[in-house]
Formats: C-alpha cells, sequence, structure tokens
C-alpha cells in the first residue's frame, strides 16, 4: 500500500513543500524539491528526525539569572522532552563563555548543550568599590 507525506523542507530559505510516497515503509518517490538538499531532507525526516534544541539555563551569580544554550548538533526529535528536562536540571555559576559545553553528551545522544552567549558574572560590591 502506498502511503503519501507532505512536509516542508526545513535545510534552506526556500521551503519546498515535497510529498514523499512510501510503500511497506520505503521511500518510492520525493517531488517538490528545488534542490538536492531537499531530497535528503526528506529521507532523514522520515527516517530519523532530528531537531536543534534550544532553551535557557539558571545561572547563579550572573549579570542575568538565565543564559541561552542549544545543542551544537541537531539531536534525535525523540529526544528533545528528556533533553529538556535534564536542561532544567541543572543551575551554573557565572561566568560562562559562548560555546561552553554545559552538558557534555546530553541523554547519550553524543550530542552536547552548549552556551550560545558570553555570560560575566556580577559584581560584587566590595569589586565596585575597588574599581573592578
Amino acid at each position: 500500500m502506498f502511503i503519501e507525506r507532505r512536509i516542508i523542507c526545513t535545510s534552506c530559505p526556500v521551503g519546498c513543500f515535497m510529498i514523499v510516497t512510501e510503500e511497506n515503509g520505503k521511500i518510492v518517490s520525493i517531488s517538490g524539491s528545488s534542490c538536492p538538499r531537499g531530497e535528503e531532507y526528506a529521507k532523514v525526516e522520515l527516517t530519523d528526525p532530528r531537531r536543534v534544541f534550544a532553551s535557557t539555563i539558571r545561572v547563579e551569580g550572573g549579570v542575568l539569572s538565565v543564559c541561552p544554550v542549544r545543542s551544537k548538533e541537531p539531536v534525535p526529535k525523540d529526544k528533545i522532552f528528556d533533553i529538556t528536562k535534564a536542561v532544567a536540571r541543572v543551575k551554573i555559576k557565572a561566568p560562562i563563555e559562548i560555546g561552553q559545553i554545559i552538558i557534555k553528551n546530553v541523554c547519550d545522544t553524543s550530542v552536547d548543550i552548549v552556551a550560545s552567549r558570553s555570560l560575566p558574572a556580577k559584581q560584587s560590591a566590595d569589586t565596585v568599590a575597588q574599581g573592578g
């Protein structure tokens, strides 16, 4: 039996509307893609969908109370909720540097969660009084 799936490609800004036809769980045709990246996107989306994860972590002693983080690479879509829970348990001390690994190999995905920005530590009253 043939099954048609309609997906929108996100591998480039064009956003091609594609139709993927499957038979017995195997892709038999992909139409609607305007570039080769679209076909590859469709294959991966149907066999191993992945997303870049983005969130915030709590920060102790920083000029802000949270810092944005993201996955260094796309993670399996079915791990997003587990990753969300893991990130929610984390609190890190400032200062934080952009690209700093916050969680290594998050939820056994082989992907690290990294800081998306640098975040300095809050200056104490003593530091400010000393001109630091």
